[in-house]
């Protein structure tokens, strides 16, 4: 459905260094409304970095808990452009026999953008939804450390721009499976789930997931949606994330930087080599 390239915009600028003036050219994140519906109801409207807007859509329902498996979902279609503004930046989804609790979803949807629903409550209504994880398996805290500079590697948009976050999603040896950019970090982790439904992968209870920037309380919800143990960042957790990831039996590495990492919850999946 969409390019799953994300070309940058290129732009010119007038670039001062010491007191000199120069004007050159620059490429910069592209970012672009998209309005999600499902059955032809509007849900949300998202803003994103045009490409796999398909995994988009897919991981933005898993974590909504309206979709769990490739088969609940029959068609994703972009609408044709309306306007010559619109771009086409409508999806539809056409689900397979899901049952979608309306009033539910859009309120959520439509008051959680920065996180204001966070607390007890929600932590628990998230677990009602979402179980806690309860796998046992090792990874060795060398092959965890190696995570941020393969991650760092395949940013190819981040490298030109310098604008994107990423998430990606590696197995117990290290290896990279996928990696998704955009402006926003949930985007970027809702297409890495989106990928994986595609892949009819979930849960990924056998995968570790790494994000370039800090870690919320929402990046760790959608992370459980996905049935994963490990979630490793380059940057900081806040304590939502923490007390989330403890109740939640997830293991959260943060602060990792060269050999170095804080564990902060569940520390026994990381094997000491």
């Amino acid at each position: 459905m969409s390019d799953p390239t994300i070309s940058p915009l290129t732009l010119q600028r007038l670039r001062l260094d010491e007191g000199t003036a120069v004007t050159v050219q620059d490429d910069v994140a592209r970012e672009e409304p998209l309005e999600i519906r499902v059955e032809g109801r509007a849900v949300a409207v998202v803003m994103r970095t045009p490409g796999n807007d398909e995994e988009l859509v897919a991981g933005f329902l898993i974590t909504e808990g309206v979709v769990q498996k490739r088969r609940d979902i029959l068609e994703i279609t972009q609408c044709p452009n309306t306007t010559e503004d619109a771009r086409g930046n409508v999806v539809d989804v056409l689900l397979g026999g899901a049952v979608v609790q309306w009033e539910s979803l859009t309120r959520h949807v439509f008051s959680a953008s920065s996180c204001g629903i966070c607390g007890k409550s929600s932590i628990e209504s998230v677990f009602q939804q979402f179980p806690p994880v309860t796998a046992d398996w090792q990874i060795d805290a060398a092959v965890l450390a190696s995570l941020p500079d393969k991650l760092r590697a395949a940013q190819a948009t981040f490298s030109k721009t310098g604008g994107l976050h990423a998430s990606a999603l590696f197995d117990l040896e290290g290896n990279l499976l996928v990696l998704r950019e955009d402006v926003g970090r949930h985007n970027a982790l809702d297409k890495v789930l989106g990928w994986a439904l595609q892949e009819d992968l979930l849960p990924l209870n056998r995968h570790v997931l790494m994000v370039s920037g800090r870690v919320s309380f929402e990046i760790m919800q959608k992370a459980l949606a996905g049935g994963i143990p490990l979630i490793a960042a380059i940057s900081a957790p806040s304590s939502l994330a923490v007390q989330f990831a403890d109740e939640g039996g997830q293991t959260l590495a943060g602060f990792m930087r060269g050999q170095s990492m804080n564990l902060y919850t569940h520390p026994q999946r990381v094997r000491l080599t």
